[in-house]
């Protein structure tokens, strides 16, 4: 018997928070993980914090502490997976199937030390695969892990996701579902482009691309994993039965049958950082960005110009998360002060808007279109920043909205046919 389960596939199912937001949604999500089992499938259930949890603990632990410890936080975090995995199990249990829960330390899921953003080092999948072989579900708390101190880690936003990519390759699997209150992926966020389209099939770098410039439904960390190791990602409703998004290795498609831009995404969730009047010396940049590594906050767009103000200074200009604002500006305080001169100034009333495609490397003008686009609606473009799948431009906040709808009808994609498999 157990033999024919091993040559069943392997399916790893990720439900967020919203998919598991109450009693019902949780049950439907038992129902939606058993006909799953009974197509003949194996199961591995990933599950995020039910709804607001992570919120609601987020607040709770400012009014006990107004800087809380990360050791602590991660602790603290960790319990809204705990709970989510532990009621799931049970509504499945309930439905007449085998389901057992578990969380960080019987995953064996190994992180680094570094709290509230941890990266998995590795994964020991003996238990879950114990549990597999044995006909149960393994429900899953997701977003946690264990570092060398067998202390909890969290993984940062999107740990979830990342969670279930990262077992699906550990145990092999076969596709990583990932569960939304969307449909899948969509040329824009429908709720500012209700024109916006689902997209079929996607291919891992515009995926990548596009969760780290604002699309919200997956984590760009998730992706690399997935990529790395060519888990095929299938994105879908929790809410309803309709096909999703593939996320899958790029085909062997002619270039110029390809979509010159699949996707538009804005990232409102971005600061600009300013270091004025550096000296102009080998080794400035080392000093500035290297303090920002050793802090963890990840610089995105860079631009260095020459100094308005006095001869032989530069400016460069940054952009980091908005939430890591305060931080990067406490950290350049003292790295402004070894390099004798320069200050900060910055601002988190910007937002990224970005194209993205693989077309975009076959064809010329992308960029250009983009740039009369965003000037025929009244917006400045700050920054620019550009590969060979993407071209992001660093805005006003308040005119983000306009700027993607601007972009999305300009290069047509409410009526781009999307790639067809095999093509």
């Amino acid at each position: 018997m157990s033999g024919d389960r091993e040559h069943r596939p392997l399916v790893v199912m990720k439900f967020g928070g919203s998919s598991v937001a109450n009693p019902d949604r949780m049950k439907n999500v038992a129902r939606r993980i058993i006909d799953k089992k009974r197509e003949g499938n194996r199961c591995v259930v990933v599950v995020s914090a039910m709804g607001d949890t992570t919120d609601d603990l987020i607040d709770l632990s400012k009014k006990i502490n107004a800087d809380p410890p990360d050791r602590e936080m991660d602790l603290l975090m960790s319990a809204g997976e705990q709970i989510s995995s532990a009621l799931l199990a049970m509504a499945i249990q309930a439905e007449g199937e085998k389901a057992a829960a578990f969380f960080a330390p019987q995953l064996g899921i190994r992180t680094d030390s570094v709290h509230t953003k941890a990266r998995i080092v590795e994964i020991d999948g003996t238990r879950l695969q114990k549990e597999i072989t044995n006909g149960n579900i393994a429900v899953c708390a997701g977003f946690q892990g264990l570092d060398a101190s067998n202390d909890i880690t969290t993984l940062g936003r999107g740990g979830s996701d990342t969670t279930a990519v990262a077992l699906a390759v550990a145990l092999k699997a076969d596709v990583c579902e990932v569960y939304t209150d969307v449909d899948g992926i969509y040329t824009a966020d429908p709720r500012v482009v209700p024109e916006a389209r689902k997209i079929e099939r996607i291919y891992f770098d515009e995926m990548l691309e596009l969760a780290s410039l604002g699309a919200k439904v997956m984590m760009n960390r998730s992706i690399e994993f997935a990529k790395k190791y060519n888990i095929p990602l299938h994105v879908r409703s929790s809410l309803n039965g309709n096909a999703g998004s593939w996320i899958i290795e790029e085909e062997e498609t002619p270039m110029m049958e390809r979509p010159i831009v699949r996707a538009v995404a804005a990232d409102k969730d971005q600061a600009r950082i300013t270091a004025i009047d550096l000296p102009d010396v080998p080794g400035v940049a080392a000093k500035l960005f290297g303090g920002l590594a050793e802090s963890n906050i990840n610089v995105d767009m860079i631009v260095q110009s020459s100094s308005e103000h006095e001869i032989g200074k530069n400016d460069i200009a940054f952009t980091v998360a908005s939430t890591d604002l305060k931080r990067a500006v406490e950290r350049l305080k003292p790295v402004l002060k070894d390099l004798s001169g320069g200050s900060i100034v910055f601002s988190d009333d910007v937002a990224k808007v970005s194209i993205v495609g693989v077309g975009m490397r076959s064809h010329a003008g992308v960029a250009a279109k983009m740039f009369k686009s965003l000037a025929a609606a009244g917006v400045n473009i700050e920054m620019i920043s550009t590969s060979e799948i993407k071209v992001s431009c660093i805005i006003s906040r308040s005119k983000a909205d306009e700027a993607v709808r601007r972009l999305h009808a300009a290069f047509e994609l409410g009526r781009q046919a999307p790639v067809a498999a095999g093509a």
